[in-house]
């Protein structure tokens, strides 16, 4: 249900990112859709660049209730920045590679011509 691997999420349980998970009698996990939703959560705070530190603070303020809501969105809006920083790296990187490639064209459609004349 959540498309991670049964690795990665006993990764999660084990270093308390997924809190209060209830076990059935052969001792295997139980995620209710709280637990996916959360689950969920974690791997979208992962793809932000957030640290299993981060994501544990993250969580225990989280867990603390509304009244640490504005921390936790400091601690969103600061990724924020990063993701539009890491974006205009990249851009900066494509523009980069379309530079390069319209020059090796050029070359290319160059050098065509001259064998083409020939």
């Amino acid at each position: 249900m959540t498309g991670l691997r049964y690795e990665t999420l006993k990764f999660y349980c084990n270093q308390a990112l997924v809190p209060n998970v209830r076990r059935d009698p052969q001792n295997r996990r139980i995620f209710s859709d709280e637990d996916i939703s959360w689950i969920r959560s974690l791997e979208c705070l992962k793809n932000c660049g957030m640290g299993i530190k981060e994501m544990q603070e993250y969580l225990g303020l989280c867990q603390e209730g509304p009244a640490t809501i504005p921390e936790r969105k400091e601690i969103l809006e600061r990724k924020r920045l990063e993701l539009e920083q890491e974006l205009l790296r990249i851009r900066e990187s494509i523009a980069y590679i379309d530079r390069k490639q319209a020059y090796y064209d050029d070359i290319l459609s160059c050098a065509n011509s001259l064998t083409a004349d020939r």
